[in-house]
């Protein structure tokens, strides 16, 4: 059962003051647990792909994180330099503020020139940031995702005051359909919790407690 909830799991630091140390631990946890990947910010790309190369984990990443407000070109330029240092997966952040001012073809545009960049290369996460969206912020924001081609849409950073919620899974499900991935991250720590994104609809959970969880231990990080 341990075995196949870690195929669920992004082993996730993406702390400012994250050290080599701290990298080289999930690394190794996520090698002995055989997590779906580890999800590091972009500077530690080349190193955990030297280390997992020789295995099934794969290296992901975060773009345009935490604010998704810096330029499109930006983004882009970001996600092809992770996939050309080993990234296989990239979790882009949508510009929030275009979204809430209404201005959705921007959102797209901006969403659909990322998953451009890494077509036939990197999966795509689309990280909308429920925490500051209301309900129908949050199905424009899927919709969107789901319009320029993305592969999953994500719950939230970690770092907007808000995480994860069992009923906004249950929504981003019921928007984008059974054929997109959902990712639940942000203050996912044990598993009863992890079970309860699962059976909402989730098909990948990000959490920097992935060993915690999958022990059935209570966890004492959130991202």
């Amino acid at each position: 059962m341990s075995q196949e909830l870690a195929k669920y799991i992004d082993h996730t630091q993406l702390k400012p003051d994250t050290t080599k140390e701290k990298i080289t631990e999930i690394i190794n946890e996520a090698r002995e647990n055989k997590f779906a990947s580890v999800c590091v910010n972009s500077y530690w790309v080349p190193y955990c792909y030297e280390n997992l190369k020789d295995t099934e984990v794969k290296v992901c990443t975060v773009i345009g994180f935490p604010l998704g407000a810096m330029s499109t070109e930006a983004k882009v330029f970001e996600t092809e330099q992770a996939i050309k240092d080993g990234a296989t997966e990239a979790d882009m952040v949508i510009n929030v503020g275009e979204l809430k001012s209404g201005n959705d073809k921007n959102v797209q545009d901006d969403i659909k020139a990322v998953v451009d960049a890494a077509k036939g290369r990197a999966l795509t996460k689309v990280i909308i940031e429920t925490s500051l969206l209301n309900q129908d912020e949050k199905v424009r924001a899927c919709q969107l995702a789901k319009a320029a081609g993305a592969d999953f849409v994500k719950t939230s950073t970690g770092f907007s005051g808000g995480g994860a919620a069992v009923e906004d899974i249950k929504l981003m499900r019921e928007t984008v359909g059974s054929d997109m991935g959902v990712k639940a991250s942000g203050g996912i720590r044990d598993l009863k919790s992890t079970n309860e994104m699962i059976e909402a609809g989730a098909t990948r959970i990000g959490a920097s407690a992935g060993v915690d969880i999958i022990a059935g231990n209570t966890g004492n990080t959130d991202y």
